[in-house]
């Protein structure tokens, strides 16, 4: 799939991970039939781009869970992110950010906290899901 969306990676079935979803982009999502977004960029983030309107348009599921910072990174929003990956099921979803990043970040903390998974296995849940920079704030939030 050659989307226009910076650190796409295909991570699980149906999962999709990345950046920054231009309207072009979101329209080319639709059209390689993933039917579900997961938005984690806070609204200043945008850009002007209502990213809402256009998937409604489309008749995309659309979904905002905005992680500003690592203030953001708790269990509250693992979750939350853990009750929208349900709602989704098997159906094709992208949740992205601004480079993909903070969906790393969220993974990681979902993977140990709901999942079960040590907090080193839960590491390399984050890094598969585009955690990067926030990689020493999530070992410190983990224990590691």
């Amino acid at each position: 799939m050659a989307l226009p969306i910076p650190n796409l990676l295909f991570v699980a079935p149906n999962h999709y991970s990345g950046g920054f979803v231009s309207p072009e982009a979101l329209v080319q999502v639709k059209a390689e039939g993933i039917t579900h977004v997961i938005d984690m960029l806070p609204d200043a983030e945008h850009g002007g781009f209502d990213e809402a309107a256009l998937a409604a348009e489309l008749g995309l599921y659309y979904v905002h869970l905005p992680i500003q910072g690592g203030h953001d990174l708790n269990k509250a929003n693992a979750e939350a992110l853990d009750r929208l990956l349900a709602d989704v099921g098997d159906t094709p979803v992208l949740v992205h950010c601004m480079s993909g990043n903070r969906v790393g970040a969220l993974f990681a903390l979902r993977a140990h906290w709901l999942q079960g998974l040590s907090a080193v296995e839960a590491l390399q849940v984050g890094r598969r899901y585009g955690l990067t920079r926030m990689e020493p704030l999530v070992a410190q939030i983990l224990g590691l």
